[in-house]
């Protein structure tokens, strides 16, 4: 996403859906080598949501209010992916499926396909990167890392029903993210920060953010590759996309749809 319009905050239906359809259709046509390295960049980036989260948990004390606390964290990787406008896969749920929505065609569903697996298998990547970075090399103080394989370990005895179920409002958090982005002005950091916020401090699953401390865990010797992808990742992809898209985007185009003018559709 390279452009976010500047526009009032007391915005319709019909024009956020016209707003959102437009940044998808731009998404659409950007080279794939444009959108992997800019997926790729932000699986790395989200990587700051677990180390920040770990920062956090290494100095806040044991007690029921901590996890209020360090999900203040959790935020940091959002706000920078988003903000920055870098490709994140659970924002486009939503943001080019309003056009698929538009244009039921072969053409336009092969689009939406190939951008979804490029950016998808490009976040991954990246998360592994940034996870091998934080094992092996250590970057952070031994505390920290330890910090990090604690919070890490919340993931380690669900079930992938239980990944897939915690999966579905975190999917919807995010598309509420992107449909009140255009509205929220310079309002939209506060808007970031609040939701991603809510995904952690709910014990909600992010396919990005969470695939970081699953490949945390991987590398630990804590967790399987079964595990990581089979009961982790994968029951998570298909939650955050049924949050995004079946229980967001598609109500959200149905509750506009008959208002758009012709020229918009």
């Amino acid at each position: 996403m390279d452009h976010v319009p500047v526009v009032s905050p007391s915005l319709s239906g019909p024009r956020l859906l016209h707003i959102i359809s437009e940044e998808g259709r731009e998404e659409l046509r950007r080279p794939l080598t444009s959108l992997w390295w800019s997926a790729v960049v932000a699986g790395l980036v989200m990587s700051l949501s677990a180390s920040c989260k770990a920062f956090l948990h290494g100095v806040v004390p044991d007690a029921p209010w901590r996890l209020a606390i360090t999900s203040f964290g959790y935020s940091v990787g959002f706000v920078v992916v988003v903000l920055g406008r870098l490709q994140l896969f659970t924002e486009n749920t939503i943001t080019t499926v309003l056009p698929l929505l538009a244009d039921r065609s072969r053409k336009a569903l092969w689009c939406t396909g190939r951008l979804w697996g490029t950016v998808l298998v490009g976040n991954l990547v990246g998360c592994l990167a940034a996870a091998a970075l934080m094992h092996f090399v250590q970057l952070s103080p031994d505390t920290s890392h330890e910090a990090l394989l604690d919070i890490s370990r919340h993931y380690a005895d669900r079930s992938a029903g239980e990944m897939l179920a915690h999966g579905v409002p975190a999917g919807f958090l995010i598309a509420a993210l992107v449909w009140s982005s255009p509205a929220a002005g310079s309002s939209r950091f506060w808007l970031v920060v609040f939701l991603s916020y809510m995904i952690s401090v709910g014990d909600l699953t992010h396919i990005i953010a969470g695939a970081v401390e699953l490949f945390v865990l991987l590398f630990a010797g804590e967790a399987s590759l079964y595990q990581v992808v089979v009961q982790g990742i994968l029951p998570t992809g298909i939650g955050n996309i049924l949050g995004g898209t079946v229980f967001f985007a598609l109500l959200a185009y149905a509750q506009a749809r008959e208002e758009l003018e012709p020229e918009e559709d």
